[in-house]
């Protein structure tokens, strides 16, 4: 299907149109009114109040519209308010809201699972079970990990996200904050650095022999390209050597692909980038366009644990699951070919910024996960240049945020133009001109 086909219907404009001061008044006051009652651990970067989304567009409730490079933090792969995925929803929607796949089978988990199983890299397919979030499908496969194993300890990455329930944040190591007040702590987990052979390199040779028996290990949990972290892309021949490693010690290789799955890197999973095939596989964000779906692939010989060890009420909801049909139709007829082309465009853009700007890194990443590093005069990271880029950003009408040191991510819906891509790098050279200093 081409692009033209995908993105037909679009009434809002396709770049930014902005007719108040922002906030506008209506933005204003319902700030207000949520600060009076919603918990402050939320984090805010702008005061963006959002009224509708379409495509890559985003209109607040004041009637600004806003060309969203975030896609609500790499979830709407297919665009806001796709019509094809509206459409599986209303339909699904009217036919049945919740009947819980714990108890009880229908049709678009069954249709679902099967899809994922055809599509993962595993060479007999997949088990797949269903939760409602990345945090969730975490949880369950450092579960399934030690269940399969019956082993206990485990291998994780600083400057990892993996979520913030318990087990999830006890493998996350991305920033304080997120761990800080909340220990003990599930135990049995080691952190060590992210991305290099020396990293890998320390495992082996110091705690392996040390305080880290592999024998006792049951799996490294690893993003392909660390999201929150930074969106850092490993050396090359990292993701291999950790297969090696969990093969030589019968151990399992689980892969996070909650920000870097479902076509965001122009493959449906980030790790079939450097052909490794691991053992479980966790999925959300992107696999329903918006709505709140995650799910455990695993190899069919792991995920052998009995009726009543793990579930859930609302994972695999079928009104999710419907969008989740609807998303993964869309992406294998011409949208990861899309995310493809476009990253790639939009990083030739960044780079030549980079080129114009000494204080803006070349980006990295792949597809359309990217990043660029905010630095000072010295070339040190540099997070409060960052966040006022962010927010001259979004006073120009272009929405991004941020993740690592001092990065500036750019996960917009994997249905952007290449239009789309070159009004972003206007409204970027603009901000950095005003920010920055030129070569």
């Amino acid at each position: 299907m081409a692009m033209d086909e995908i993105l037909t219907g679009q009434s809002l404009p396709r770049r930014p149109h902005l007719v108040t001061p922002l906030p506008g008044p209506r933005a204003q006051e319902l700030v207000q009114r949520d600060r009076a009652v919603t918990s402050p651990s939320y984090t805010r970067g702008y005061p963006l109040v959002v009224a509708r989304g379409e495509g890559c567009s985003i209109q607040d409730v004041d009637g600004n519209v806003f060309l969203d490079f975030t896609a609500g933090i790499a979830v709407t792969a297919t665009g806001h308010a796709h019509p094809q995925v509206v459409q599986a929803i209303q339909a699904q929607a009217a036919q049945l809201l919740h009947m819980s796949g714990t108890d009880f089978y229908y049709e678009p988990m069954v249709e679902l699972a099967e899809q994922l199983a055809k599509l993962a890299p595993f060479p007999q397919g997949a088990k797949v079970f269903f939760s409602n979030s990345g945090a969730e499908s975490n949880e369950g496969a450092l579960k399934l990990a030690r269940y399969a194993t019956g082993r206990s300890q485990i291998v994780a990455f600083l400057g990892a996200f993996h979520g913030r329930t318990f087990g999830a944040m006890s493998l996350t190591g991305s920033k304080a904050v997120q761990r800080q007040g909340f220990g003990p702590l599930l135990s049995g987990i080691t952190h060590i650095p992210y991305g290099t052979h020396a990293s890998l390199d320390y495992l082996e040779f110091q705690l392996f022999k040390t305080v880290l028996p592999p024998e006792e290990l049951a799996a490294v949990v690893v993003e392909p390209i660390q999201g929150e972290g930074g969106y850092l892309v490993p050396e090359d021949g990292f993701l291999a050597r950790i297969r090696e490693i969990c093969t030589r010690h019968h151990c399992l290789m689980v892969v996070d692909e909650v920000q870097s799955g479902m076509g965001r890197t122009g493959k449906l999973f980030a790790v079939e980038h450097w052909n490794v095939m691991p053992d479980i596989i966790t999925l959300a964000k992107g696999i329903a366009s918006g709505l709140p779906l995650g799910a455990i692939l695993a190899r069919p010989e792991l995920m052998t644990w009995p009726p009543g060890s793990h579930a859930t009420t609302f994972g695999g909801n079928p009104v999710a699951c419907a969008a989740a049909n609807a998303t993964l139709q869309l992406l294998t007829q011409g949208v990861i070919a899309n995310a493809t082309q476009m990253g790639e465009l939009l990083q030739s853009g960044l780079s030549k910024l980079a080129h114009r700007y000494p204080q803006l890194s070349q980006p990295r990443g792949k597809g359309l996960m990217v990043a660029v590093d905010l630095l000072d005069e010295s070339g040190a990271f540099n997070p409060s240049l960052r966040d006022r880029a962010i927010d001259e950003a979004f006073y120009h009408g272009l929405l991004l945020i941020g993740c690592g040191k001092s990065a500036i991510r750019f996960c917009p819906p994997l249905v952007v133009d290449a239009e789309q891509i070159q009004v972003a790098l206007e409204i970027l050279d603009t901000c950095f001109a005003k920010l920055l200093t030129t070569r």
